[in-house]
């Protein structure tokens, strides 16, 4: 038999049923956008210039894909034009919130920069991010085939040890079986990934992470997307604000005079 060309003999596609989507844009509160960039007014008042900052995201658990607040660690580093996280300071204050609540994704600020977009180093802490929550924001999202060449079937209790030799997988069952087919649950995650200026722009993407429950098989992709503002009611009130502002005076420790390892690293 003869093939007009090498694309005849690739594999047919595994068949795969959606169950559900993972969010394709970010949603976030009216609060929630306006705590962020009071942070920023609140770091040139309190310490006298722009820094770059970070912060998480916040969701429920009922509804992890919305946005309903803004919190704000114990920064490790702020530096005019550097900010790093790690996965213990996530989890440290994964920690510290309430049981209904959950780290959804992460922000930063490039404060006076006219950086308008993601650095190298905020794509490493986007997929740090990524690693600790994807078991937070995780579901179902589709059933896909595993394709198995050389399936053998062999029937409970009616094999030898040189059947199981043969073939790269067996499946033993109670009863003959000639056709089969093997479908696992994938499960996709998400993580939102925000950056913001002090002159009121943003940019944001969602990070993606899909595995097969049987394959492990895992890949990540992002894509930019829109943010859209949500009325959910909650106002940021003068009382908010002075706690917050008590909040950046502690947490957001200004590194003027790096060490040159570290300005290196920028």
């Amino acid at each position: 038999m003869r093939f007009k060309s090498l694309s005849e003999l690739k594999r047919p596609k595994p068949y795969e049923i959606f169950l559900a989507n993972l969010p394709q844009n970010i949603v976030m509160s009216q609060y929630a956008k306006t705590k962020t960039f009071k942070i920023n007014e609140l770091i040139l008042t309190i310490h006298g210039d722009s820094f770059e900052w970070y912060g998480y995201t916040l969701g429920t658990k009922d509804s992890p894909e919305l946005i309903i607040d803004i919190g704000l660690p114990k920064n490790d580093q702020n530096l005019l034009d550097y900010t790093i996280i790690g996965s213990k300071g996530i989890a440290e204050f994964q920690e510290s919130l309430p049981g209904y609540t959950l780290i959804n994704g992460w922000i930063h600020s490039h404060g006076a920069l006219q950086y308008k977009h993601f650095s190298n180093t905020d794509e490493k802490n986007n997929l740090t991010v990524l690693d600790f929550i994807s078991t937070r924001t995780r579901k179902p999202i589709a059933k896909r085939e595993i394709i198995i060449q050389d399936l053998v079937f062999l029937l409970k209790d009616r094999f030898t040890e040189k059947d199981l030799g043969k073939g790269s997988a067996t499946l033993i069952t109670d009863g003959p079986i000639t056709e089969a087919r093997i479908m696992e649950t994938v499960f996709g995650s998400f993580c939102y990934s925000i950056v913001i200026g002090d002159e009121g722009w943003h940019k944001q993407k969602i990070y993606f992470q899909e595995k097969g429950v049987l394959s492990g098989q895992t890949s990540v992709n992002s894509k930019e997307v829109d943010l859209i503002f949500a009325d959910t009611g909650k106002t940021l009130t003068q009382s908010d604000i002075q706690v917050l502002a008590k909040e950046v005076e502690e947490k957001i420790q200004p590194n003027t005079d790096p060490p040159p390892e570290m300005i290196e690293r920028m």
